[in-house]
Formats: C-alpha cells, sequence, structure tokens
C-alpha cells in the first residue's frame, strides 16, 4: 500500500511539475507578446483609435444624419458595434502574423520549436498576444464611441463571448498566414484582398435587410456577416442572423483554425526547411 501510495505521490509531483513548466512557457511568449505592443503602443494601440474615430465623425455624425435610423436604431449606434468588430478583426490578424513572421525571418522560432515547450503552449502564446492587443484596442474604440453616442450594452456576456472568440480566430489566422508567408509582403496579402472586402460587405455599415434578396443569401456565405451581428447583438438585441449560428460557426471556426495550426507548427510546415 505505501508502494502504491508513493507512486501516486510521484505521478502527482510529476504532472504538477509538467503543468508548472508549460504554464511558466505560456506566460514568458505571452508577456513577451504584450511587451512588443506595448512598448511601440504609439504604433500599435493609437492609429485604430484615430481611425475610428474619423469613421464615427464622418460615416455617423456627417453621413449618418442623411441616412437616418438603421433597423430601428440611429446610425450612429447601428455602426458602433461594426466598428469595434472591425478594429478587433484587424489588429487580432495584424498582431500575430507580424510577430510570428519576424520570428521565422530571424530563425528563433526554431529554438521555441525544438524546445520541450508543447505545440499547443506556443500557439495559445502566440494567440494570446493578439488577442490581448485587440481587446485593449475594443475597449479603446468603445470608449471613443461614447463620445458620439450612448453606448448600452443590452447582453454583455454575448458580447464578451463573441469578442474572445473573434479575436481568437483571426489571431490563429494570423499566425498561420504568417507560416505560409515568405516575404513580409506576403503578410499583407490577406489583410488586403480577403479581410477588407469581407469586412466592408459583412454589414458593418450597413443591415443585410436592405439587400436584394440575392445579396442576401450570398452575404450569408462571408464569416465576418456573423461575427458582426452576434457583435451587434450583444450590443442592440439585434441582428440579421441567428445568434445561435453564429455562436457555433465562431466555435467550429476556432476549432478549424487551430487545428490547421497545430498540424504546420507540429510538422514544420513552412518553418523548417
Amino acid at each position: 500500500m505505501s508502494q502504491e501510495k508513493t507512486a501516486d505521490m510521484t505521478h502527482d509531483s510529476e504532472q504538477q511539475s509538467w503543468f508548472k513548466q508549460n504554464y511558466i512557457a505560456l506566460q514568458t511568449i505571452w508577456i513577451k507578446e504584450c511587451t512588443r505592443f506595448l512598448r511601440i503602443w504609439v504604433q500599435t494601440l493609437v492609429p485604430p483609435a484615430i481611425t475610428m474615430s474619423l469613421y464615427f465623425i464622418i460615416f455617423g455624425n456627417l453621413i449618418g444624419e442623411r441616412i437616418g435610423p438603421m433597423d430601428g436604431v440611429s446610425y450612429m449606434e447601428f455602426i458602433v458595434p461594426g466598428l469595434i468588430m472591425m478594429s478587433v478583426i484587424t489588429n487580432a490578424y495584424s498582431n500575430v502574423s507580424s510577430s510570428f513572421f519576424s520570428a521565422k525571418f530571424q530563425r528563433n522560432i526554431e529554438e521555441l520549436l525544438i524546445s520541450p515547450v508543447p505545440t499547443s503552449v506556443i500557439i495559445l502564446g502566440y494567440v494570446g498576444g493578439g488577442v490581448a492587443r485587440s481587446l485593449i484596442i475594443g475597449v479603446l474604440v468603445t470608449l471613443v464611441s461614447m463620445f458620439f453616442v450612448d453606448v448600452n450594452i443590452q447582453h454583455p456576456v454575448v458580447v464578451i463571448v463573441t469578442l474572445i472568440l473573434t479575436a481568437t480566430l483571426f489571431a490563429t489566422a494570423g499566425l498561420i498566414n504568417a507560416v505560409f508567408a515568405k516575404t513580409f509582403d506576403d503578410i499583407s496579402v490577406v489583410p488586403t484582398f480577403v479581410l477588407t472586402p469581407l469586412t466592408y460587405l459583412g454589414g458593418v455599415f450597413y443591415s443585410l435587410k436592405l439587400l436584394p434578396d440575392i445579396w442576401q443569401v450570398v452575404s450569408q456565405a462571408n464569416p465576418v456577416v456573423y461575427m458582426v451581428n452576434g457583435f451587434r447583438f450583444g450590443f442592440l438585441g439585434k441582428s440579421d442572423v441567428g445568434i445561435d449560428i453564429s455562436m457555433i460557426l465562431l466555435v467550429a471556426f476556432n476549432a478549424l483554425m487551430y487545428g490547421i495550426a497545430y498540424y504546420l507548427l507540429k510538422t514544420g510546415k513552412g518553418i523548417r526547411s
């Protein structure tokens, strides 16, 4: 009996040591990623806030007054969730793609891959940094929007869950982009030719109900539509698509992107050459 207890204690001790080591590794990568964008906060945090302020002034105050109410609320209230989500998507993606590619370009990512740190910890560390930056920017944009409109959140839990899932999804997508990128120019290809069109056609500035029936159907193939509308439902209690569908798709896309990222890092595709 004493031998069994000793074996169990040894096993528990090894498990605790394993978890502790992985937690330290995760914390180290995450702190490094956060320190990276916080050190140059004038370049990483201030520009999105200024850009969104211009959107609020131009689209909200100037154009919005001529457009009138949208889906039962003022146009300014309508676009606030979409603009917050747009800034979150852009910054979550760009943060991880640029950071991971820099590590790959400088060849120090190889040291991390051959270390005993699990692949999942590496992914979570980099993605966590991108999520942290996007959440900070999301809060900043929300604060900026309060200067233009009264922000009332109908479903706080939906807002938080949608925000985190979306930030995680695009941070992971940014990592995948960085794995395949060969030059720094390759990092900007997806944001320019994929993310920007999907975001602007994702219902940020308009309700899908304004579109002809055929284009409403086509728009439903755009994944950003579900993220923007899920987030808008959290703010206004209104959505062009079902909130349950939005959540299911967000979870499914996150699982898919994580699986792809894990496979790429585990096999070293695009890195070990």
